[in-house]
């Protein structure tokens, strides 16, 4: 299914977007040639394999890499010509990042991890907010290592989103979890999906994970094969795997 028009709406617009890395003198193309758009607060699944160039994309889309050819504009903004200074300030406003594993602080608790971020934003969420948002506003004071990794994860969400980012982008965040913590950690990304309105893609092999989503994107190996969308999303507590 051909992707919708480009509108005023578009949030990302990539057009033709290549990325060659060299592993030795073995060229390895992650992308081929992508063409996708994503609007204005919707929730969109990349789903495919391991080796599809999911993380490639969204990395790209997320100002952590740059493409090897193509164009990818952020609200009419070209990042493909975009210095290094203006990815940097493009990330730290604009972007929340959601990764598989943590990366929190250990020696800092909650709170403390998620004000590393509200420190250096513009209109931030009171952190104490940010973490209720995610459920666990009676866990302010508890370090990493006193969470669970369902715990850690939403403490993770907290953060990136506690900056307020119009983008969050999400890479394999269900990936070190159990089915039933994955679902509780899916449950806060909807809620801030829907509470703060913004654009969220979320990359996945699980496709039991897409119904929840309102468009699907598929890739394998370095292009998109096929888009489509739900007709009736589902919400994390109806999904299995």
């Amino acid at each position: 299914m051909p992707e919708p028009p480009a509108s005023p709406q578009a949030v990302f617009e990539a057009r033709g977007v290549t990325k060659v890395y060299l592993m030795g003198d073995v060229e390895v193309h992650a992308l081929r040639g992508v063409d996708l758009d994503l609007y204005a607060g919707e929730l969109v699944v990349l789903l495919g394999p391991s080796g599809s160039g999911k993380s490639t994309l969204l990395n790209i889309l997320g100002g952590l890499d740059t493409a090897t050819g193509g164009r990818v504009t952020y609200r009419g903004r070209d990042l493909s010509a975009a210095t290094e200074r203006e990815l940097t300030e493009y990330r730290r406003f604009h972007v929340g990042f959601v990764f598989q594993f943590y990366n929190l602080i250990s020696s800092l608790t909650a709170v403390e991890n998620v004000a590393v971020v509200t420190d250096i934003a513009r209109d931030p969420l009171r952190p104490e907010d940010a973490l209720g948002l995610v459920g666990l506003g009676d866990r302010l004071r508890h370090f990493p290592a006193q969470l669970s990794g369902g715990e850690q994860q939403r403490v993770a969400i907290a953060r990136a989103i506690a900056k307020r980012p119009a983008v969050l982008l999400c890479d394999e965040p269900t990936g070190a979890l159990d089915a039933q913590t994955g679902i509780v950690v899916l449950e806060a990304l909807e809620t801030i999906h829907r509470e703060l309105g913004t654009t969220t893609a979320v990359i996945t092999h699980n496709a039991d994970i897409a119904e929840m989503a309102d468009r699907v994107v598929h890739l394998s190996p370095g292009l998109i094969t096929e888009t489509r969308r739900n007709r009736q999303r589902k919400s994390p507590r109806e999904l299995h795997w």
